[in-house]
């Protein structure tokens, strides 16, 4: 399992005093308000930000954070990934994991039959859509749903999967 939580991205700055536009990558972009501070990766290292000031705009977050008051300060991070520990993530419900722990699982047939690796996860209105690699059928496109999910295990790192007909 992973350490660290990808909350979201940023795409660019917004003004000159020092604030980012963010594309979330979490379920709930209100999520930032709940949020004391971020990690910045900046390819070489997670660097600390105090959340100043969180606002919104269509889909984006838009940060400030403290110390940071000039373009110039921030601008070089864009495209650059923001993170949180595990332990400030929030709480799961039934059935819900988060998608850093389900990339790379195994995928079986629910009669045992190694069918892929769950290669990422695609997030839609109604539901999300898991695109596993199967070496047999290429890139499948299976959605998220009970019918189709039959369990996923974390422990052994594999998913069990029903494959409803018409989605090979």
């Amino acid at each position: 399992m992973e350490d660290l939580l990808k909350v979201g991205v940023i795409t660019t700055t917004h003004g000159v005093r020092g604030e980012v536009k963010v594309y979330p990558t979490t379920d709930d972009a209100e999520r930032f308000l709940d949020l004391d501070y971020v990690l910045l990766d900046t390819g070489r290292e997670y660097r600390r930000l105090d959340i100043k000031n969180v606002r919104f705009f269509k889909n984006l977050a838009i940060l400030k954070f403290d110390g940071i008051d000039n373009i110039n300060d921030i601008e070089k991070y864009k495209g650059c990934a923001l993170w949180i520990p595990r332990e400030e993530g929030q709480e799961l419900g039934e059935d819900e994991y988060y998608i850093a722990d389900l990339m790379g699982m195994k995928v079986v047939l629910e009669d045992g039959t190694e069918f892929g690796t769950l290669k990422d996860v695609m997030e839609t209105g109604a539901n999300d859509v898991y695109i596993i690699n199967s070496r047999e059928h290429g890139e499948v496109l299976l959605p998220a749903i009970k019918e189709c999910i039959l369990n996923v295990d974390l422990e052994s790192g594999t998913m069990t999967i029903h494959l409803m007909k018409g989605l090979i």
